[in-house]
């Protein structure tokens, strides 16, 4: 782990190269040499000095994360040009060194990376963006494919009504987010389909990362009496949309305003499957909740009905009007996976076995997170909130910046970029709806009914042993 102060300056410019950064761009004091070489000594890690240290072979990975073209090759290949740019020598253009580098770094680092970036950027957000000075997160899941490799599909089993050789392995994503500045703080990944697979499950592995005083916001499924019970414990507060099996009376319990009030759920009497004994007769019998209904109208649309359910039960502290915009805005979990998925192409991810599915998922996710970073000093600087800019338009824009940034031939350019990227706000559209449908027609090839191996023995006027 020892290193000469020459070799360290090396890592830090070829670093601040690699994630496409330049010396003041938060890059890199979030991602020092010094914090990943503190990380791995935690972990026990040891490595010998060549090409693919840990630091470079992360610096590549990131690189090939931000890239439009996502290939191992393109990655290796600038850290070629770029060794040969700065009198480093050449190294070998082959991928099979910086795969099986990939493959050395444990998933812990990116795990922990992730962890410590997400905090950084929620404990420094300003005061004014948080909801009555308190932390909310928001709770959102999803999926992704990868390929159809034995191994994928061993741990991520493709969906049962798909032929064998047809379908594609899929993950089940959970993500916990900082609604003030949008950066993802937590994540758990587990098969798509299966017992304790689901959005609850997996969000239940992630309440160590829930601190005393936070409000967990999320939608109707994870509101259960087990989970609110168990969250308040922690001194979590929660607001939840109501499970639509629960009905709801008005009429009853002690009235707080119109369509608000006080309630009393309680402890069921069957134990859930994945609570223990001990946990079960832990909860308390009984649980006082607040209830409250809004009507959302949205153009084109029938107004909806929301039932919310909160341990907020001051109303005077958090009126009715506040909460539902709260929850208004919960839609924005879904936009930060959107941001993941489609503007950063998570949604099918491209290594052959789970291990490193997980670490492409992870290193996607701090690749956002540095993103998010970037936007949040933009925000903050031009008197915007992070959700008003446009996460694909920041994307864009260092992108763009990038090349002339490492030329560095004008001081101000930080203070040009952040201004650039505030430019690109997102605009207020409410009620804005379009339908799920493409107008460019598809090329017209037909589907693949067949695993294709065999496929190819069945093309005509072609042989294979």
């Amino acid at each position: 782990m020892d290193r000469t102060r020459k070799w360290v300056l090396d890592q830090i410019k070829l670093f601040r190269h690699q994630v496409q950064a330049g010396p003041v761009l938060p890059f890199a004091d979030l991602l020092a040499p010094e914090l990943v070489s503190e990380i791995l000594q935690e972990l026990g890690i040891r490595f010998r000095e060549r090409v693919y240290t840990p630091f470079i072979t992360l610096c590549v990975f990131l690189g090939q994360v931000f890239s439009e073209d996502h290939s191992c090759r393109e990655a290796v290949a600038r850290l070629l040009a770029f060794r040969i740019a700065t009198g480093q020598g050449a190294c070998s253009p082959d991928t099979n060194p910086y795969c099986r580098a990939r493959q050395r770094l444990p998933e812990k680092l990116f795990q922990l990376l992730v962890q410590r970036v997400g905090r950084w950027l929620q404990q420094s957000v300003p005061e004014a963006w948080r909801f009555h000075g308190r932390r909310v997160k928001v709770v959102d899941g999803s999926t992704v494919s990868m390929p159809d490799t034995p191994a994928n599909q061993k741990e991520y089993p493709q969906q049962k009504g798909q032929k064998p050789g047809l379908g594609f392995p899929l993950a089940r994503l959970v993500v916990v987010f900082c609604l003030a500045s949008g950066a993802a703080l937590e994540m758990a990944i587990g098969p798509y389909r299966g017992k304790r697979t689901g959005e609850n499950s997996l969000f239940r592995t992630l309440w160590d990362s829930l601190e005393a005083n936070d409000v967990v916001l999320a939608d109707r499924c994870y509101c259960s009496y087990a989970d609110i019970a168990l969250l308040a414990e922690r001194q979590v507060d929660v607001v939840f949309r109501k499970h639509q099996a629960r009905p709801s009376d008005f009429r009853r319990g002690q009235r707080l305003g119109k369509h608000d009030h006080l309630i009393t759920w309680r402890k069921p009497e069957q134990r859930p499957e994945w609570m223990d004994e001990e946990t079960f007769a832990r909860l308390p019998d009984e649980l006082t909740l607040r209830e409250l209904k809004y009507t959302m109208v949205e153009k084109g649309k029938r107004p909806q009905q929301i039932i919310l359910i909160t341990t907020l039960t001051d109303a005077e502290l958090f009126p009715p009007n506040e909460l539902a915009q709260l929850y208004n805005i919960r839609w924005r979990a879904e936009i930060d996976l959107r941001s993941l998925k489609s503007v950063m192409e998570m949604d099918v991810l491209r290594c052959k076995t789970p291990a490193m599915v997980r670490k492409e998922v992870w290193t996607h996710l701090l690749a956002y997170n540095l993103i998010r970073t970037v936007i949040a000093r933009a925000a903050e600087a031009h008197d915007r909130q992070p959700y008003e800019i446009s996460f694909k338009g920041a994307l864009q824009t260092i992108n763009t910046f990038r090349d002339y940034m490492l030329m560095d031939l004008c001081p101000q350019w930080y203070e040009e970029l952040l201004r650039a990227i505030a430019f690109h706000e997102v605009g207020h559209r409410p009620g804005r709806y379009e339908p799920r449908a493409k107008k460019r027609r598809p090329k017209p090839y037909k589907l693949l009914q067949i695993p294709r191996q065999q496929a190819r023995k069945r093309l005509p006027g072609k042989t294979y042993d």
